[in-house]
């Protein structure tokens, strides 16, 4: 009973009867138009900006895989007090302990830095480390998974603007057909009010 009104309430525009104006059938035609281009420029929004997204992440993937190197860093001490590690600190992860630590380079020197560890490390702990070609610290490489699940959302973002910018687009179109019947109400009215009381008003 309740889907048949639903229905019923939905579909009475497209349906003929006296009390239908031309500007109900006007905003019928507005709503289909709005709602098969929504479903029509969200997927193509979607699939173009998610396919986009999808080739640029590869490459960073692949670019990341073959400039970073994971070797093994030795933790010589915990970080001093003094005034750089004081500015390390300042710019570190909460909850992250900052240790002098030593690693090897890709072209074999040593190489020592302050490195953010997530827990406390004794000297002579041993730890991985992503590093770059020049042996600078690096981040963890992006991997295939998450750039999937980076492109899938740059998707779905782009096919939820461009489904909102169509709805902005029929609320606009919507607007100015409500303009236009309040005037014919207005002009109805002024007729009415015109011939209103005269014993000829109706023939």
């Amino acid at each position: 009973m309740g889907a048949t009104s639903w229905v019923r309430r939905s579909t009475w525009r497209w349906r003929r009867n006296p009390l239908r104006r031309p500007t109900d059938v006007l905003e019928a035609w507005v709503w289909t138009a709005a709602a098969v281009a929504m479903l029509v420029a969200g997927a193509l929004a979607g699939w173009l900006t998610g396919s986009a997204a999808h080739a640029a992440l590869r490459h960073t993937v692949r670019e990341q895989q073959l400039h970073r190197h994971l070797v093994s860093a030795t933790a010589l001490r915990a970080a001093g007090r003094g005034a750089a590690a004081d500015h390390e600190a300042t710019t570190g992860r909460e909850g992250y302990h900052r240790v002098l630590a030593r690693w090897p380079g890709p072209d074999g020197t040593w190489r020592t830095g302050l490195v953010p560890l997530p827990g406390a490390a004794a000297p002579g702990h041993r730890f991985p480390l992503w590093t770059d070609d020049r042996g600078r610290l690096a981040g963890r490489p992006l991997d295939a998974a998450t750039a999937s699940v980076h492109a899938a959302l740059a998707g779905a973002g782009a096919a939820v603007a461009a489904a909102g910018a169509v709805q902005g687009l029929r609320t606009l179109a919507v607007r100015r057909i409500m303009r236009r019947r309040y005037a014919q109400w207005d002009r109805a009215w002024e007729r009415a009010g015109q011939t209103w009381g005269r014993a000829d008003a109706g023939n």
